[in-house]
């Protein structure tokens, strides 16, 4: 028991992490929601303060930077001549750079000769004209239309660039009243690592966050989940038939109201089994009783309709005439209710699981030929089958199946009634085939031949047969390990297939392995049978 529990154990561990595991599973989904949820989160807000930041840090620098060189032009550069010389730009440039912005400064004017002079700060590898956008220089150098909206004919203008993966902010204006044109070029790299910086943060801040709603993710599945998993090995546990399966119940939320649930139906579940189960045995016992009951005034019945039999079969005619209907109608009757009662205390044995084999080493095509010479059916049979064909199976339980298949094959089939015997090498089973060549099985009887009392015609619920013999013959090879199935042939008529395993002793050890005493198919394993079928 105690190895029976770890293993069972070890199977629901194992059970448990692969459900883990499944892309399919809950818990897994519950992970992957959560964690698209904050990524998202995580995401948005982290870009919209990256955003943010990146407006605040270079709006700062820039309007630093540009109220520097616009104070540096209106000081510098307003002091200049209206035509300065080169050297007069260049000594200009140098004294704007030393502000505290530390940017490059490129001076334009025309001197004396109308000629174009440039005055450059002489930093960044020297910045040039060209290094001014064509757009920013035409910006600069266009002159405004002066109103009550508008004082000055230039403006200060600006431009952000990124040279070799560098930002710029780049800005040019003119003096006002006539001068020099200037412009300004500043690195904005420090703000750029900053913000580069910053975004790593973010990203950092953005990866912990997920990390953080995959753990909650995990500690509310286990939370939720845990109840549903002790709720789904209940009902397997349930499912297998251990109805006393309950689950322990804390708190007042939907969960455990759900446990309480699955209690009060398992509950119901196992009261209404319990008394269905008492009832069927309380049915079992009558018809066990009531079989018994009937065998003692049927055996003196019996008695008295051999020798009426014998009256009606004497040649010196010792009955009146009038009255040999009625006695071969009681001789008929009598034998019909003796194979009733006979097949009913059979199926009480099936149903109460006290059937069992006597296993015996037989020839099949033996049995049959004995089988069908013991009814006097040589003359309506054909049988195809090989001597030598050994099977360990109870002989007279094959009788019984080989009876009715045969005998029902005579009576609703069409002659002649062919049986073969066949060994199918893969499944090592004997395969025993009874043909007719009547009109075949309806197919809405077929599904149901095997029924008990089922009889194919409802107009006529009185027949010779009880109804009873398909399904004993098929409880027979049942507790074989065998199965009989029913169908049409192609060439018409009905087949009935019976398959038997070659060796029936390996499934009654195969039961008693599983369960001491158990059944297999309806069928207890425990001492031989003697006596009656």
């Amino acid at each position: 028991m105690h190895g029976g529990s770890r293993g069972w154990s070890a199977a629901l561990t194992r059970k448990g992490i692969w459900s883990r595991l499944r892309l399919t599973s809950l818990r897994l989904r519950l992970v992957v929601v959560f964690g698209l949820v904050a990524l998202t989160a995580a995401v948005s807000a982290s870009g919209i303060a990256y955003w943010l930041n990146r407006e605040a840090v270079l709006t700062r620098a820039q309007d630093a930077v540009l109220r520097d060189f616009e104070s540096e032009m209106g000081n510098r550069a307003s002091a200049l001549p209206d035509h300065p010389t080169q050297d007069e730009l260049q000594r200009a440039a140098g004294l704007m750079a030393t502000g505290g912005q530390h940017f490059t400064v490129l001076l334009v004017a025309e001197d004396a000769d109308g000629r174009t002079v440039y005055g450059g700060s002489g930093g960044l590898n020297g910045f040039t004209l060209g290094d001014v956008p064509e757009s920013l220089r035409t910006a600069v150098n266009k002159e405004q239309p002066l109103d009550s909206g508008n004082k000055s004919p230039y403006h200060l203008y600006w431009q952000r660039i990124v040279d070799d993966g560098t930002p710029y902010l780049v800005a040019g204006t003119r003096v006002i009243g006539g001068g020099p044109t200037g412009y300004m070029l500043k690195s904005l790299e420090p703000e750029a690592k900053d913000l580069n910086s910053l975004a790593w943060s973010l990203g950092i801040a953005t990866g912990l966050a997920l990390i953080g709603s995959a753990l909650l993710a995990q500690a509310a599945a286990t939370t939720v989940l845990k109840p549903v998993h002790r709720l789904g090995v209940a009902a397997r546990r349930l499912g297998e038939g251990k109805l006393d399966t309950r689950l322990r119940v804390s708190g007042t939320d939907e969960l455990a109201d759900l446990s309480r649930t699955f209690n009060s139906a398992a509950e119901a579940l196992e009261k209404r089994v319990d008394d269905m189960a008492a009832r069927e045995a309380a049915s079992r016992r009558f018809v066990a009783d009531m079989s018994h009951e009937l065998r003692t005034p049927l055996t003196a019945i019996t008695a008295v309709t051999e020798v009426l039999e014998e009256e009606l079969d004497s040649e010196s005619g010792g009955l009146d005439p009038m009255i040999e209907p009625a006695v071969r109608l009681v001789v008929s009757e009598t034998r019909r209710l003796n194979d009733l009662v006979e097949n009913l205390m059979e199926v009480t044995r099936f149903d109460a699981g006290t059937a069992r084999l006597v296993l015996d080493d037989v020839d099949i095509a033996d049995q049959i030929t004995a089988c069908i010479d013991a009814r006097a059916w040589l003359d309506a049979v054909e049988l195809d089958a090989e001597r030598g064909i050994h099977a360990r199976i109870d002989p007279r339980r094959l009788d019984v199946i080989l009876a009715n298949l045969i005998g029902n094959a005579l009576k609703h089939g069409g002659s002649p009634v062919r049986v073969s015997v066949r060994v199918e090498e893969s499944t090592d089973e004997v395969v025993i085939r009874v043909r007719d060549h009547g009109p075949g099985i309806p197919e809405d009887v077929l599904p149901h031949v095997f029924d008990r009392f089922y009889k194919a015609s409802a107009s006529r619920p009185r027949s010779e047969g009880s109804g009873l013999g398909l399904s004993i013959a098929l409880e027979n090879a049942h507790i074989h390990g065998g199965e009989i199935t029913a169908a049409n042939s192609p060439d018409g008529g009905a087949v009935f297939a019976l398959r038997l395993p070659r060796d029936a002793s390996e499934v009654v050890s195969a039961a008693e392995g599983e369960t001491a005493g158990g059944t297999v198919k309806g069928t207890t394993r425990g001492a031989t049978e003697k006596g009656d079928a």
